[in-house]
């Protein structure tokens, strides 16, 4: 039976284990995205959510608490910086995991872990309507003809003036 054995120990004893999450901490803090093993990325979100979280109220006290875990200065202003501001609004869900795939060496499922905010690739973009079509569109298609002309036109004109 599996009574109390709720996280991963990642074959590593307790006092490595918080020394390597506390270090994958700071580098996804300050690199925004790193790239590690599926199994290592799980353990690493349950780790660095709830001080991303904690970094959202700015006080002594949380940025104290933050420290104990982390003890790297320079991750702590950037997360209690632009981090916090970026993450405010956001009420959890703060790193997204994607899979890469297995690692060519040993087959570990390797992936991504990113902070969701800082990604411009995956952010949303307003998208262009898409154009609706209907069936026996040859008859609209005569009437649609005017209109686009109409507007082809005007911005003639506007480009003469």
């Amino acid at each position: 039976m599996r009574h109390n054995k709720k996280y991963n120990h990642l074959g590593r004893t307790a006092d490595h284990r918080k020394a390597m999450l506390a270090n994958m901490t700071i580098s996804l803090i300050m690199h925004k995205r790193i790239t590690t093993t599926l199994a290592k990325a799980k353990a690493l979100k349950k780790y660095a959510e709830p001080l991303i979280t904690r970094a959202k109220d700015d006080s002594t006290n949380s940025r104290r608490v933050v420290f104990s875990y982390l003890q790297n200065k320079e991750a702590l202003k950037e997360l209690f910086g632009p981090v916090a501001e970026k993450v405010g609004d956001r009420p959890g869900g703060y790193t997204r995991i994607i899979k890469l795939g297995a690692r060519q060496g040993d087959g570990a499922d390797m992936a991504f872990i990113e902070l969701v905010d800082f990604d411009e690739n995956m952010a949303k973009a307003p998208k262009a309507a898409a154009k609706r079509t209907r069936r026996g569109g040859k008859k609209k298609a005569a009437e649609g003809e005017a209109p686009v002309a109409e507007e082809a036109k005007a911005e003639e004109a506007k480009a003469e003036e």
